[in-house]
């Protein structure tokens, strides 16, 4: 049997090894996440400017202000359908990063309850008597922190939901407006 200094040293030294396991996933992901939106930077300034280059001398081998305006509200459309694929892209980037910080937090406090309550389950069978009212409050307040947190991730989960669906949204709708725009400027 442990005495109660020797389980709440082994319970700290558990928990200081879980932070750091948790710091060094969540840096891991996070890497990755910069990495990937580095990616996708880089390659979109490439695109630009190798489209820019095109547009340019097309632009320039214009014979009159007519063939000019026509060239440029022709690029108009793809331009924006490239700026709205980049959005999704970049916002895909963010959910997911959101979405691996969030499951790497949740397992991560999940197993620190799971310790937390199991050493606290091993000292009260050891309390001495009279201290049954000290254990039940600690229990209590376990139990209580435990729901809030529950609570506060649960609201989180809906509040991100609500934030990529307007995202989604607001994509689709500028998407959806953009082409009639850049139909009725190609008319011209």
């Amino acid at each position: 049997m442990f005495s109660v200094p020797e389980q709440f040293s082994a319970a700290t030294k558990a928990s200081f090894d879980a932070q750091i396991a948790l710091f060094s996933l969540l840096s891991g992901k996070a890497f990755e996440s910069v990495e990937k939106l580095v990616e996708l930077n880089v390659n979109a300034v490439k695109s630009t400017l190798e489209e820019s280059a095109t547009t340019t001398k097309q632009l320039l081998s214009a014979k009159d202000p007519q063939e000019f305006f026509t060239l440029s509200t022709s690029h108009a459309q793809p331009t924006a359908e490239k700026l709205l694929a980049y959005s999704r892209h970049l916002a895909s980037i963010a959910s997911n990063a959101q979405s691996e910080f969030t499951s790497a937090a949740e397992s991560q406090i999940a197993e620190s309850n799971r310790k937390v309550q199991a050493l606290f389950e091993e000292v009260a069978k050891n309390a001495p008597a009279g201290s049954e009212q000290f254990v039940s409050f600690f229990k209590t307040a376990i139990t209580n922190a435990n729901t809030g947190y529950e609570q506060f991730t649960q609201n989180t989960k809906q509040a991100v939901e609500a934030l990529e669906a307007n995202l989604n949204n607001t994509v689709t709708q500028i998407s959806q407006a953009a082409k009639p725009a850049t139909r009725a400027s190609s008319k011209k």
